[in-house]
């Protein structure tokens, strides 16, 4: 029978991590402990409920599944034990993480792609004043991405802002549901305008039918509105990229099926992550192997202090995951 575990854990952020909805000045993380005869494998995911209270309880819901997961449920049958969301995505990586050891094979052979490659992430400035952004862009001018986050009122001052201080900087934005539909026009012309390659979720979730009444001057990425392949016929045909986070699909299973079908129905792929440790991470690369330019695995480069071992950056590059992390 298997041994399973669930750790929580709090790791300091650099500074705080600011957003339209929340303020973080720490990632709070479960990580996950699966062992079969003498081999354990792990994963990890946000404990949402810490900054969105109205989110369910991360450990509590892992604990609902515990008698399945014991009992030897795989990889697949999880979809069915567990829904989609964080505490689901912690035990998928598990899974994935436990297999990869007991076979002698590295994640990506058992998922059927390519052997990783180095990936260049996105670094992401937080949600400020325009002045705080131009400060912060010139800072971090040398990263070859930014992306900038936004919250509505002030947003065209705060993308001038970021491409003064960054001029040659690739530059993304994301509204996290803050914009209004009337914001949408005046909004995209100014994005076109200063350069901006991809906007995300500007709408709050169920209003993305509005996205068909302004010219996508820039692509526009679905966030909070596609979770998994459940909601991935909310966003078709008003989108026109994804961003795939680890944590919403509930795991690497789910994120490798809806990259799949995403892929399918004409949309891009983006790879995102929640605020985590290089155990988060390291899954997600595979993912991120998958996208087409816009990768944001940016969160070991927030911490404080980031696990050891972990993934080496160099800047905003990140090398491929060592099997001593993950995988």
């Amino acid at each position: 029978m298997r041994q399973y575990t669930i750790r929580r854990e709090s790791w300091p952020l650099l500074e705080p991590f600011v957003i339209a909805r929340f303020t973080q000045n720490t990632s709070e993380v479960v990580v996950v402990e699966i062992t079969e005869d003498g081999i354990t494998g792990v994963g990890e995911c946000e404990r949402a409920e810490a900054f969105e209270p109205h989110m369910p309880d991360t450990v509590a819901t892992l604990e609902t599944a515990r008698d399945e997961i014991e009992r030897g449920v795989d990889r697949m049958g999880l979809l069915d034990v567990m829904d989609a969301g964080p505490a689901r995505a912690a035990v998928d990586c598990a899974l994935w993480d436990l297999e990869a050891k007991r076979s002698g094979k590295a994640a990506w052979q058992l998922a059927g792609l390519t052997q990783p490659k180095a990936l260049t992430t996105a670094y992401t400035l937080v949600l400020d004043t325009p002045d705080a952004v131009a400060k912060a862009a010139a800072r971090n001018a040398d990263r070859p991405l930014l992306k900038l986050k936004l919250g509505g009122k002030d947003d065209i001052e705060r993308v001038a802002a970021a491409r003064a201080g960054a001029p040659e900087a690739r530059l993304i934005v994301d509204a996290n549901e803050a914009w209004s539909v009337d914001m949408l026009g005046p909004y995209m012309n100014a994005m076109a305008a200063h350069g901006v390659e991809l906007v995300e979720q500007p709408l709050p979730r169920g209003q993305d039918a509005a996205l068909n009444t302004v010219e996508h001057l820039v692509p526009i990425c679905a966030d909070e509105s596609c979770h998994d392949r459940a909601t991935l016929k909310d966003v078709v045909g008003y989108y026109d990229y994804i961003n795939i986070k680890l944590d919403k699909t509930g795991g690497l299973t789910e994120a490798l099926l809806l990259a799949e079908d995403a892929v399918a129905k004409g949309l891009g792929l983006m790879v995102g992550c929640m605020i985590g440790t290089s155990l988060a991470m390291a899954p997600a690369m595979l993912i991120g192997g998958l996208a087409d330019r816009f990768v944001d695995l940016d969160a070991p480069l927030l911490l404080a202090r980031d696990r050891d071992p972990g993934i080496v950056f160099d800047g905003s590059v990140m090398s491929p995951a060592s099997p001593n992390v993950w995988g």
